[in-house]
């Protein structure tokens, strides 16, 4: 088997996994002041800086489509015999639906893009585990059976400090957001399992919304069997305070990282999360 994995810059990865010949990321542009920024070359905080001094909302736009039919052609020349592409949930972006067809295009190759239900560095490392499954030699078949219980399994709950993120990008209506404002709510939000932005608990004050998500990682996670990410943006104390509490909670393998420019983009400055996903066996 000859594998290729495909996936798009909402996916934050190891910079060591960036050097494989058979990994292929799609950029998602990323508008700002009028300008537009290749997510794939801007860094996190360099954008971060950039949203900080910005009079307006940033934007995103699809991977290309012509790009991955290209791509696709190419892997093909190549010899490869399989492909997965592990993409932005559905629930989130249109991108999904206008690439399913592409699955069927190629004639010598399998191509699998299945459903995610997560993005950031835990749909990263969906994509880690599958190169490092590739590389020891595993079937795709148990390669898409991993794959499968890792999104299972995951789960993040995030924090927004201001709900003009989510309002301007389209996730929050205008009414939402100003109520949630005026009354001072920190929603704390996660994603269904079909991959889709939903509000968990409503709490009154930030301290508050710092203890429901502490409560919801030791509700839901586990300690032997799942890696654990804090994900900020410009929240850098608050992520230390769920660092030490995770390893407090007995929790070994826990990592602190910056939510990618991607993500931050909806869910704005100042945003917080736990996230879970079932670790790889090497």
């Amino acid at each position: 088997m000859k594998l290729a994995v495909i996936t798009d810059t909402s996916a934050t990865i190891n910079e060591k996994y960036k050097i494989y010949d058979n990994l292929h990321i799609l950029d998602i542009p990323l508008t700002i002041d009028g300008v537009t920024y290749s997510s794939k070359t801007t860094a996190s905080e360099e954008f971060f800086e950039k949203m900080a001094t910005s009079s307006t909302v940033p934007k995103s736009a699809q991977p290309s489509l012509p790009e991955l039919e290209t791509l696709l052609q190419n892997l093909e020349a190549q010899g490869y015999t399989h492909v997965l592409g592990l993409f932005l949930t559905s629930q989130i972006s249109g991108f999904y639906q206008n690439a399913y067809y592409l699955q069927d295009e190629t004639k010598t190759m399998v191509v699998k893009f299945p459903e995610t239900s997560i993005t950031s560095t835990p749909l990263g490392y969906m994509v880690e585990t599958a190169l490092e499954s590739a590389k020891s030699g595993a079937s795709f078949d148990a390669i898409l059976a991993e794959f499968e219980t890792q999104r299972d399994c995951d789960r993040a709950y995030m924090l927004v400090d201001d709900l003009k993120w989510l309002s301007k990008s389209g996730r929050l209506s205008g009414g939402s957001a100003f109520f949630g404002t005026l009354l001072n709510v920190k929603p704390v939000l996660t994603f269904t399992q079909e991959g889709k932005i939903v509000v968990q608990d409503k709490v009154r004050t930030a301290k508050k919304s710092i203890t429901r998500l502490k409560e919801l990682l030791v509700a839901g996670a586990n300690p032997e069997l799942d890696k654990v990410y804090i994900m900020q943006a410009a929240a850098d104390d608050k992520a230390h305070e769920l660092y030490v509490y995770a390893l407090e909670q007995g929790f070994k393998d826990v990592e602190v990282v910056p939510f990618g420019a991607v993500v931050a983009t909806h869910l704005g400055l100042g945003s917080l999360a736990y996230a879970w996903i079932r670790k790889h066996e090497i």
